[in-house]
């Protein structure tokens, strides 16, 4: 059985265009759910990207919704893929990858492996997923579900959550976190920017932090 739920209201651009000067790093500092595990590895390190959401949930070794789900993903879409944890199969390849950049989207998550890794770095096609494998799935027309809620790296994955991810990996938000997230993230970076240009006129790092205070606070003395 084939479960096909509507595409979800995606993310609004101008967000988008500043979530993509975000570094996932910046919001581990003050945010510690929404990750997703980091053993999902870039296809592509030198990509940061953001989008909106669109999830499939895909059983096994059947990838006949992911073949289908090409001709519904628009431009700015994140595919995540829930692989239900089939770590064999490789349901996303070269042809996959060339269906999807040509429906527009920014990049894809799978929850297990790929394969054709070369083609995804030609087609220049943003992917994080768990590594390669050989062993590919098949259209066999068992089941499979778009847009419900999945399980990728750990986190829960809504239809519309809002997603960044670069080197270091792939943050969710909810559509309502995200303009928050967002600004905090920016406000720190720019912060970091006044920082560096601290360090680079000869201020010590530990005096800018407060840990020389903190560390001869708390030093126990000797006569």
């Amino acid at each position: 059985m084939f479960i096909v739920n509507p595409m979800p209201a995606q993310i609004d651009p101008a967000l988008i265009t500043r979530m993509e000067r975000v570094e996932t790093a910046t919001i581990g500092h003050f945010l510690h759910s929404g990750f997703m595990d980091r053993d999902l590895r870039a296809v592509l390190p030198e990509k940061r990207i953001a989008g909106t959401a669109v999830t499939i949930r895909l059983p096994h070794a059947d990838s006949t919704a992911l073949h289908y789900f090409t001709k519904l993903v628009r431009p700015g879409d994140f595919v995540v893929v829930d692989r239900c944890g089939d770590d064999k199969h490789a349901c996303w390849g070269g042809v996959v990858t060339h269906a999807m950049k040509n429906a527009g989207i920014v990049g894809a998550a799978i929850d297990g492996p790929a394969t054709d890794f070369s083609e995804i770095r030609r087609v220049d096609l943003p992917m994080w997923c768990r590594g390669p494998s050989p062993i590919t799935t098949k259209i066999l027309g068992l089941e499979g579900a778009i847009n419900v809620a999945v399980s990728v790296g750990g986190q829960v994955v809504h239809p519309g959550d809002a997603i960044i991810a670069d080197e270091s990996g792939i943050i969710v938000l909810s559509p309502d976190q995200a303009a928050w997230a967002t600004d905090k993230a920016l406000g720190m970076q720019e912060n970091e920017l006044v920082l560096l240009d601290r360090l680079r006129k000869g201020e010590w790092l530990p005096d800018i932090s407060g840990a020389t205070r903190i560390v001869e606070e708390k030093t126990a003395t000797t006569a």
